[in-house]
C-alpha cells in the first residue's frame, strides 16, 4: 500500500485522480515539426493576453469563453496544448470528464481502495508555529541563500527590465518578498536596509499565512466537496497539541488504516463539509456597464456588489429616468391648434 505524504494538493489530486492530460510526444523522424512547436511556445511568451486570447479564440473558442483575457498563462497553457496535441484544450478536458466516474472537476478515481488524512489545527496555533517556521528559516541562512541567488539569476533579469515574479522558481514564496531589500544599493543607510529586511520578514510571515489558509480552503473545496460519487473518505486528526500526539493523531489513524486495509468501515467518522450549491468558476460575464470581463459565478456577484458596477448601475438608471420625464414632458405638451383654441375661448 503505498502512503503519500506532502503538502503540494495539486501533486497528491494528480496521483488519486485521473486530472493530468496525456500530451503525446512526437516522433523522433519529425524533429524538424518540434522544433517549430517549440518556436511557438518560446513566441508566446512575447505576446500580451489579449493577443493571446485571440489565438486561442480562432482553435479553441470554448476554452476562450472560460479564461479571462488577463489570464496569461492559462490561456498560454491551453494554447500550447493545442500546438502539442492538434487537439482542442476543451476537447481533451470534455473526453476527461466523460470518463466512468469522472465529474466536474475531472476524471475519475485511479485506485479503488484508499483514504486520506488531513492534519490540522487551530488557525492560532498554525500562525504561530509558520511564525517560527520562518525564524527558523532565517537562522538556518536563508538570506545568505536569497542575496547567492540573486546575484546569479535576477540581477541581469532585473537590469534588462525582464523581472517578472509570476513565472518559475521566481513566484516562490520567500523571494519576491525581499525584493526591496536584495535591491536595496551597497552605499544605502544601514538603518533602511534595517527597515527593508524586517519589511521583508514581515511580508515573507503573511505570505506563507494566506498560503496556510488557502491550502485548507483548498482541501476543502477539492476534497470535501468534490461532486460525484468517486470522492475517497477524508478522516480530519488534530494536531494543535503535539503533547496528545498518540491519542489524537497516531492511534486514530492506525486504526482507520487497519480498517481500511482490512476492507472494513472504520468507526472514525469522515469529515463532510455541507455541500453548497456548485458554482461554475468558468462561466463568462460580461459587463456592458463597466466594459468588463468576468470569469466565474462567485466572481460575477462580486462585480454586480462592486463600487464601481453600483455606481454606473444608479447612473444608468438616473440617466434613464431623465430621458423618459423629458419624453413625458414632450408628450403632454398641447398641439398649436390646442393653444390657440384656448386662447380664443378665454378671449
Amino acid at each position: 500500500m503505498p502512503i503519500i505524504v506532502g503538502g503540494t494538493n495539486y501533486y497528491i489530486e494528480s496521483l488519486l485522480w485521473k486530472v493530468l492530460l496525456d500530451i503525446k510526444q512526437v516522433d523522433s523522424d519529425e524533429e524538424s515539426l518540434q522544433n517549430d512547436k517549440a518556436s511557438m511556445k518560446a513566441n508566446l511568451e512575447n505576446l500580451d493576453g489579449l493577443e493571446l486570447h485571440r489565438r486561442l479564440t480562432e482553435v479553441d473558442p470554448d476554452m476562450a469563453s472560460m479564461l479571462h483575457p488577463h489570464d496569461k498563462r492559462k490561456v498560454s497553457r491551453s494554447l500550447q496544448v493545442f500546438l502539442d496535441t492538434g487537439v482542442p484544450h476543451s476537447k481533451l478536458i470534455k473526453e476527461q470528464k466523460l470518463q466512468a466516474g469522472g465529474g466536474d472537476l475531472g476524471g475519475p478515481l485511479r485506485f479503488d481502495n484508499l483514504c486520506i488524512f488531513w492534519l490540522h489545527c487551530d488557525l492560532k496555533v498554525l500562525d504561530q508555529r509558520l511564525d517560527k517556521r520562518v525564524d527558523e528559516m532565517l537562522s538556518a541562512g536563508l538570506i545568505e541563500e536569497l542575496k547567492d541567488f540573486h546575484r546569479l539569476y535576477n540581477e541581469k533579469k532585473i537590469k534588462e527590465n525582464n523581472q517578472d515574479y509570476q513565472h518559475g522558481i521566481f513566484q516562490s514564496i520567500g523571494f519576491k518578498e525581499f525584493h526591496d531589500y536584495l535591491t536595496v544599493s551597497v552605499d544605502a543607510p544601514e538603518d533602511m536596509k534595517t527597515r527593508l529586511f524586517q519589511k521583508g520578514v514581515e511580508l515573507l510571515k503573511l505570505a506563507t499565512k494566506r498560503y496556510a489558509r488557502k491550502q485548507n480552503k483548498w482541501v476543502q473545496n477539492r476534497f470535501l466537496n468534490r461532486p460525484g460519487s468517486a470522492v475517497p473518505p477524508v478522516y480530519g486528526l488534530d494536531v494543535s497539541d503535539v503533547t496528545r500526539w498518540e491519542e489524537s493523531v497516531l492511534d486514530p489513524a492506525i486504526e482507520i488504516l487497519t480498517s481500511v486495509m482490512k476492507g472494513e468501515t472504520p468507526t472514525a467518522q469522515p469529515l463532510r463539509v455541507k455541500s453548497e450549491v456548485m458554482r461554475n468558476k468558468r462561466s463568462r460575464h460580461v459587463c456592458d456597464l463597466c466594459d468588463k470581463v468576468i470569469i466565474g459565478d462567485l466572481e460575477w456577484k462580486a462585480h454586480l456588489k462592486s463600487k464601481k458596477h453600483v455606481y454606473h448601475s444608479k447612473k444608468k438608471t438616473r440617466l434613464t429616468l431623465e430621458k423618459d420625464c423629458k419624453n413625458d414632458s414632450v408628450h403632454s405638451l398641447p398641439s398649436t391648434t390646442e393653444i390657440q383654441t384656448e386662447e380664443i375661448t378665454l378671449c
